[in-house]
């Protein structure tokens, strides 16, 4: 199943063609983002939370939440001691919603997939989910979290099942490169069992050299 079966906002963002259109779209669903996404029973900041845990010792820190939204995955890191972690996001709208949370120690609008203004190795971990599926993210958008997460760090990651191939052809790149190995894969998993049509997509937790 490649194609997108979704409606409502979740259809649109996926069908958007231009970041400046995906952005426009997440400001204007910002408010109803949670309460929408919990009826849909979504998974992915669940998953990413326990394999940043299995990976990524307590404390370690700064960690970034790359693709933050509204913070769901934010609100749980210092619940579980991540105390210092900084959100990147491309929508105004959503980052609004994250800073009333006030659990990110810095917020930046930024789009992943081009050049990022952080030093390399300034993070000691980097979560990403639901970052990379349909209409938002390519392959591309790893080069930049390699660069970013020191030796020793993790990325922890959610794709897309349908644009797997793709991806996985980029990371090998790196694993070859000797700049990371990938440290776990989970197998494939329905991330909104509430929200027909969804596609399978799967967990990868990437370790930098």
């Amino acid at each position: 199943m490649a194609g997108n079966e979704h409606g409502g906002a979740l259809g649109a963002v996926y069908s958007a063609k231009r970041p400046e259109e995906v952005a426009a779209l997440y400001d204007g669903w910002a408010d109803r983002y949670d309460r929408e996404m919990a009826q849909a029973g979504y998974r992915h900041p669940a998953i990413c939370l326990a394999l940043l845990a299995r990976h990524l010792p307590r404390g370690a820190a700064p960690l970034l939440d790359a693709g933050a939204g509204t913070g769901l995955v934010g609100e749980w890191l210092g619940i579980v001691g991540y105390a210092h972690v900084e959100a990147l996001d491309l929508s105004e709208g959503m980052l609004k919603v994250a800073a009333s949370k006030n659990v990110y120690a810095a917020l930046h609008r930024l789009a992943l997939g081009g050049p990022l203004p952080f030093a390399d190795g300034q993070f000691a971990g980097i979560v990403s989910a639901g970052v990379f599926t349909t209409g938002h993210v390519g392959p591309e958008g790893v080069d930049e979290l390699v660069r970013i997460c020191r030796p020793g760090g993790v990325i922890v990651l959610t794709v897309k099942d349908t644009l797997w191939d793709g991806f996985a052809t980029h990371v090998a790149g790196f694993v070859a490169a000797g700049r990371i190995e990938i440290a776990e894969e989970t197998a494939s998993y329905v991330s909104m069992p509430g929200e027909q049509g969804t596609i399978p997509s799967r967990g990868l937790v990437l370790k930098v050299r």
